[in-house]
């Protein structure tokens, strides 16, 4: 579909907008205009990307190498005519296949979410009538009329504008809605600041106006970050490139080692029956068949102590991703701060009050600074909060979640510091009601409300706005003692300037006495006469869990860095009380950038300085992807999170996307891996200490399961070498395999967390997910079930004169049993199991049980000794066996003992 010509309709004057884009601004398009554009531009909706089909999404989970090797081993035993075999291998990769399918299906859903977004109504001007119709059916050109609650349906030029302000925090990270205004703005603003123009899915606060369509659908700021999200690569996980590597050599290690034994075979003039049934033993043997399963369940287990800790996961590989985490960006509004303006800092007759308390909850108390005046004893700071209360539209109301605003939440703020003052709105206006009002306007930059104290007394004009319009040469300012007095504007303006240091937001007050006749208020009224009040300086206020965990992060390597749309100046100030930069924390030092100082850097430089800065304010949704790539340019593992349709690329392009639950649009929330039904930053601490817990319990499974692939391979490799019948044969493989991996390897899945998981640093994305010590210990594992079983297997058949099931049967209980004892060694990679406590893991000792039990039933019942041909043993070979198990457990609690002298522990 077309768009319009590409123009910078907010630097362009209303009536050239209207002709640039032939439409009438007191009638509208015509019904057959109308009609004729929504054929050439199309509907108002985001075009929907066509993904992968179920199919082709479920053949590809054979796509993979160890399962080409399995699928090949089975096509051999069918040709061979082993049915039973080839039916447990396929049995084996078809469940594989079905877990990951049902694990990709609940992926990424971003763009569907970014459609609904779109689905509301719009009131349009068409043919000089005011109507409702679908947002779809807007065309460019359409003059739409907007008002307090509605979402705005695509990007308008506005005019007619009156106290119109909109709620942009979900597209620029803006923390206070923005005052629109009919006004010229040069052609280079950023889009936060462009006051004149209004943008698809952002909410209208207050006021009303009316608005020319110039894009819809995918040409819609929106659109643009619809195509962001779209054209962004899925990254893979930490640990699955790892485990994808891991397979490839795996791959090439058990196809050479099939490669020697069919050729030791040959060269033996072996049967070739026996020879390929040898190969196919050594390929099912060595490839951990419940590796897939494992990864899945451990990961399942993750996600679900996770949500008891408030943090939803989307994505399975998420829950491992956050214990890699190396980096987390931060959107400021909502996430690091409470998303609840709250007024901080007063100023009145010519005292310093600080307020405490956060948010709109009235729980708080005003306190004055060393030499301020007591706070009932100030006038002037009570006719302060009382003018914060009455000059107010807006409303605090009590719910079941905790008080929240209905209006401006700046006004909010107000009524919450009033209340802390021991004022209540509705005394006030029952006292004071309000006769007249001159609504806030841009243009002054102030509000006025009058005011009846009743018995023939002057009624009385309360003013809030900004400095520059109330005191830019202030001559009266009303003292402490409730009296006139001459002001000094030097004094206030340094006030201005230090609560301004502190990135807070100050509004300034005045009053004026009016004659008790006076029934309405002008400008012209406040030209002369008006008293100033003092200050109240606000701020969007860090959480104080949000604090905690930001040190917890450091404490635990990882780098924390804000992003956000906000002013250079808040975002400074949030920095430096939440501990992400010194006290000098500003631009001038350089330790904060803006999205201006980032369009300025080539991509090369944008890498050093994301990896030096923690602050970045006033960036777009492009510069926000932008930095995720750079950070991820230098190896970093990172998380991003945020609660706007603005985060929504970033969270797609992170290593791990990050939503808010309660403050998050639904365009974050599909985009995102990981949801926090809390909104608290706390919570990604915890989600971090679990997804640490996952991996290592994830490389315990691997230290685990590898040296019983190892050592059944190395078995099937010396009795080719040695031309001796087969120890184990492939369907006795697959029960040690798959048995085991069920019942003794997932009880690692639930292994509690070690302690000082979080005082070390993030695994490096750069190192091997098996360490050199690792593969050490796994190759003298592998060795010693080598031995054992080999080893037995070609005793019992000199001891009991050839009995081949009977050794067999042995050998099989040698891999179990020497299992069994070793994963009591990988509950810790380094501790001895004594110091972490036999009964800590009370699903381990349950799955020992149960795996001795069903072996029971494997060595002793009939149907079982004609399934898998296996024999019963007696307490000779029981002997040999536990003996060979518990030589095990003491050759790696003696590595164990040797690592950890030689590292000092």
């Amino acid at each position: 579909m077309h768009s319009l010509p590409k123009k910078d309709w907010h630097s362009m004057d209303v009536n050239k907008v209207s002709d640039g884009i032939e439409t009438d601004l007191d009638k509208g398009l015509s019904n057959e205009s109308a009609g004729h554009r929504q054929k050439i531009f199309g509907p108002n909706a985001l075009t929907q990307k066509r993904g992968r089909g179920p199919v082709i999404r479920f053949l590809l989970q054979f796509n993979q190498p160890l399962v080409f090797i399995l699928l090949a081993a089975a096509l051999v035993t069918l040709f061979l005519k082993e049915w039973a075999d080839a039916g447990v291998i396929f049995g084996v990769v078809l469940v594989n296949a079905i877990i990951g399918f049902a694990q990709e299906s609940k992926a990424m859903k971003a763009i569907e979410a970014l459609a609904r977004a779109m689905v509301s109504e719009a009131t349009v001007l068409r043919a000089g009538e005011k109507k409702n119709i679908p947002s779809s059916q807007l065309v460019p050109g359409d003059v739409i009329f907007l008002k307090s609650g509605d979402k705005v349906p695509a990007d308008v030029r506005l005019f007619n504008v009156r106290e119109l302000q909109i709620d942009e925090s979900a597209l620029t990270g803006e923390s206070v809605p923005v005052q629109k205004a009919d006004v010229g703005i040069e052609k280079d603003v950023p889009i936060s600041d462009r006051r004149n123009m209004g943008y698809s899915s952002t909410l209208v606060t207050y006021g009303s106006g009316k608005g020319i369509v110039i894009s819809t659908g995918n040409h819609t700021e929106i659109g643009r970050i619809n195509e962001l999200i779209s054209s962004v690569e899925i990254l893979e996980t930490p640990l699955t490139k790892k485990i994808d590597q891991f397979s490839k050599i795996l791959l090439y290690v058990i196809l050479g080692m099939a490669v020697v034994t069919f050729a030791i075979g040959v060269l033996r003039d072996q049967d070739l029956v026996e020879i390929f049934l040898a190969s196919v033993a050594l390929a099912v043997g060595a490839i951990p068949e419940g590796l897939p399963a494992a990864i899945t369940i451990t990961l399942a287990i993750g996600v679900s102590r996770m949500a008891k800790r408030n943090a939803i996961i989307r994505k399975l590989p998420a829950v491992e991703t956050l214990g890699s985490t190396t980096v987390i960006c931060s959107d400021k509004t909502g996430t690091l701060t409470k998303n609840q303006m709250t007024v901080e800092d007063i100023y009145a007759g010519g005292s310093r009050y600080s307020v405490s308390g956060v948010g709109y909850s009235p729980e708080g108390s005003i306190v004055p600074s060393q030499g301020a005046r007591e706070v009932k004893s100030n006038k002037a700071l009570m006719e302060l909060l009382m003018a914060g209360v009455l000059c107010n539209d807006c409303t605090l109301k009590k719910s079941d979640d905790g008080w929240r605003v209905e209006g401006d939440p700046t006004e909010g703020a107000l009524i919450t510091s009033g209340k802390k003052g021991g004022f209540s709105m509705e005394d006030l206006e029952r006292n004071m009601p309000r006769i007249d009002s001159i609504p806030f306007e841009s243009a002054r930059q102030y509000m006025v409300t009058l005011h009846d104290p009743g018995e023939g007394r002057p009624k009385i004009a309360y003013v809030k706005g900004s400095i520059e319009s109330l005191c830019v040469e202030c001559s009266l300012i009303y003292n402490g003692e409730g009296n006139p007095d001459v002001a000094d504007p030097r004094e206030i303006h340094g006030w201005v300037e230090k609560m301004a240091e502190k990135g807070l937001r100050v509004l300034a007050f005045s009053r004026k006495e009016m004659p008790p006749e006076t029934r309405a208020i002008s400008h012209e009224d406040l030209q002369e006469g008006l008293q100033f009040l003092g200050l109240q300086g606000m701020i969007d206020p860090p959480r104080e869990e949000a604090i905690e965990a930001v040190e917890a992060s450091q404490r635990a390597g990882m780098l924390v860095k804000m992003i956000t749309g906000d002013h250079a100046g808040t975002a400074a100030a949030i920095a430096r009380q939440i501990g992400l930069c010194g006290e000098t924390c500003s631009l001038h030092t350089r330790e904060v950038l803006t999205g201006r100082d980032i369009a300025d850097l080539s991509d090369k430089n944008l890498v050093e300085e994301a990896q030096r800065t923690a602050v970045f304010a006033r960036v777009s949704p492009e510069q926000k992807l932008r930095l995720v790539e750079a950070l991820q340019e230098r190896d970093h593992v990172v998380a991003m999170t945020g609660d706007g349709v603005n985060d929504a690329p970033a969270l797609r392009q992170a290593n791990i996307g990050v939503a808010m639950g309660i403050t998050g649009t639904e365009v974050s929330k599909e985009a995102a891996d990981m949801v926090l039904t809390d909104d608290n930053f706390s919570t990604i601490r915890a989600a971090v200490e679990e997804g640490r817990g996952v991996f290592d319990n994830l490389i315990k499974f691997l230290t685990w399961t590898l040296p019983t692939n190892g050592g059944e391979g190395l078995v099937i490799l010396v009795a080719i070498l040695f031309g001796t019948r087969l120890p184990i044969l492939p369907l006795q493989i697959l029960w040690i395999n798959m048995t085991t991996a069920l019942l003794l390897g997932l009880t690692l899945a639930v292994e509690p967390k070690e302690p000082g998981l979080m005082d070390r640093p993030p695994r490096d994305p750069g190192q091997p997910i098996l360490s050199r010590q690792l593969i050490i210990r796994i190759s003298l594992v592998s060795f010693l079930m080598l031995l054992g079983a080999f080893g037995l297997f070609k005793l019992e058949l000199l001891l009991k004169g050839g009995n081949e099931a009977l050794a067999r049967t042995v050998a099989v209980n040698v891999f179990v049993f020497g299992e069994m004892f070793y994963l009591f060694t990988c509950r810790s990679m380094k501790q001895s199991v004594w110091k972490l406590g036999i009964f800590s893991n009370k699903w381990l000792l349950a799955g020992v049980a149960v795996m001795a039990l069903l072996q029971m039933v494997y060595t002793y019942a009939p149907v079982f000794n004609r399934i898998f041909e296996s024999h019963p043993m007696g307490i000779m070979e029981w002997a040999m066996v536990l003996g060979n198990s518990t030589i095990i457990i003491l050759v790696v609690g003696f590595e164990k003992y040797v690592t950890r002298r030689s590292e000092g522990v």
